[in-house]
């Protein structure tokens, strides 16, 4: 059992348990994994399902319900494009969301969001009050849904 403290974390170490942890869910449906030593596009690793179709992942994390984004030039909003959200409480393994890229294209509610400062940003608010339409992707639903 891995250590569940996860406020004990510098946002550089939750950063990378998030990516691991994304991998290994991926693995474990199935999916092939391929990742790159370098970040430089936004894309944290290459999946490709059963079928033989390949997408890019973009793995995103938070704790204590923190809003966070992702800037429009590090995606691309289509169906390749994927966004593997982890949620992380203390004392709990995180909870794993996955959701394509395609919610920004016209968002509705407050769960997925656009925001227009210095640079384009597409959101995501974890709040307790979204947490129902979160829990929509859950991501053993979305994967035997959608990806299997």
């Amino acid at each position: 059992m891995p250590n569940l403290k996860w406020s004990n974390l510098s946002h550089l170490q939750l950063g990378q348990y998030a990516e691991y942890y994304a991998k290994m869910e991926f693995a474990s449906y199935g999916f092939e994994v391929y990742t790159s030593e370098v970040d430089d596009h936004g894309v944290d690793f290459v999946v490709k399902n059963k079928a033989g179709e390949f997408f890019e992942v973009q793995v995103k994390s938070v704790r204590n319900r923190n809003y966070t984004y992702i800037l429009e030039s590090k995606i691309a909003l289509d169906n390749s494009h994927l966004v593997c959200f982890l949620l992380f409480v203390d004392d709990h393994l995180p909870y794993c969301f996955l959701f394509p890229a395609t919610v920004w294209i016209q968002p509705k509610g407050t769960l997925f969001t656009i925001r227009n400062y210095k640079k384009r940003e597409f959101g995501i608010n974890p709040s307790k009050k979204n947490q129902d339409k979160l829990d929509v992707f859950r991501i053993e639903d979305i994967i035997q849904r959608y990806y299997d």
